[in-house]
């Protein structure tokens, strides 16, 4: 279980000052038996005026930061650490929830389908069938098909068959975009992935929050993601509960990624957003790093979260 320390700054930039309207956080990570949180500490610059802390309709942790005077410089920097417990590699996911022979589509007993039904319900329009088409390579129309099969299959053909891309315009491609474009970044990946989960009937979700990089393996290559956030697929499995699938990096289960929050929809898991009064021509960007290390695992104090100047 190694301990695991996650520096996460974001910077704003501004030509002239301006006033600050309300921010939005999400940089804590969910606490579950896989991930114990020890500390949370978050230094804002300027002071904010206010700062409370709320639970969203997932469950995220939100803080949100109320500003007075204006300022050319917006710092958050957060730093929290947490204790990791892998789980559910690829050879660990074994259940039995088969799609049903004849039937088009996964169905979920009641009353969890009553619960899941808003993360099946699609969420991009695919009129020429596309997606489904690329969908079908993954599950035999006769026969039984087991999802958490088809989902690790379909896990490693994004990794192996797309090329990443980082991207740091706003929002995700479409499923269609990332289809035809044959790359994108971990949230295209993602979208693209619990688009064509929902299409077969498996409730999905969006994950944002990071992935820690170990040393590179004798291919050379670490992580894919690092030096960021990150985004992956939650996808609910009657017997295994939500099983994480990370289509940028080939990862069945949690191993190395850290949840932060978890959404029906991309926008609902935005790590820090907010507006400010000026003009356009004041805003001068926006630079973030993020920075993930593995700790000796040894006694620690209690989780706390300050805000501080």
């Amino acid at each position: 279980m190694p301990i695991l320390s996650i520096r996460h700054v974001t910077r704003y930039r501004y030509r002239n000052p301006v006033a600050l309207g309300e921010h939005r956080m999400m940089f804590r990570p969910h606490e579950s038996y896989d991930q114990q949180l020890l500390s949370a500490d978050l230094a804002i610059c300027p002071t904010p005026s206010k700062i409370q802390y709320l639970r969203d309709v997932f469950g995220n942790s939100v803080g949100v930061a109320d500003f007075s005077g204006r300022t050319t410089d917006l710092v958050f920097d957060s730093y929290v650490r947490l204790r990791h417990t892998p789980n559910l590699g690829v050879g660990e996911v074994h259940d039995d929830f088969d799609r049903r022979r004849g039937a088009d589509r996964f169905a979920y007993d009641e009353p969890e389908l009553t619960d899941l039904a808003a993360s099946i319900a699609p969420s991009h329009p695919d009129p020429d069938g596309v997606l489904k088409q690329w969908t079908e390579r993954f599950a035999r129309r006769n026969g039984p098909l087991n999802a958490a099969s088809l989902l690790i299959e379909m896990t490693r053909a994004i990794q192996a068959d797309f090329t990443y891309r980082k991207r740091l315009e706003k929002g995700p491609q479409t499923p269609l975009e990332t289809l035809a474009l044959n790359s994108g970044s971990c949230r295209d990946y993602a979208v693209l992935m619990i688009e064509a989960a929902r299409g077969l009937g498996l409730a999905a979700r969006f994950v944002s929050g990071y992935v820690y990089s170990p040393a590179p393996t004798r291919t050379g290559r670490g992580r894919v993601g690092g030096g960021h956030t990150h985004a992956w697929v939650s996808v609910y499995l009657p017997q295994s509960g939500w099983v994480e699938f990370d289509p940028t990096n080939g990862i069945v289960g949690n191993t190395d990624l850290i949840r932060v929050a978890v959404a029906r929809d991309p926008r609902q898991a935005t790590p820090l957003h907010g507006a400010y009064i000026g003009s356009a021509a004041d805003y001068l960007g926006m630079e973030v790093s993020v920075d993930v290390q593995a700790e000796e695992d040894i006694f620690v104090q209690p989780a706390r979260l300050r805000a501080v100047g």
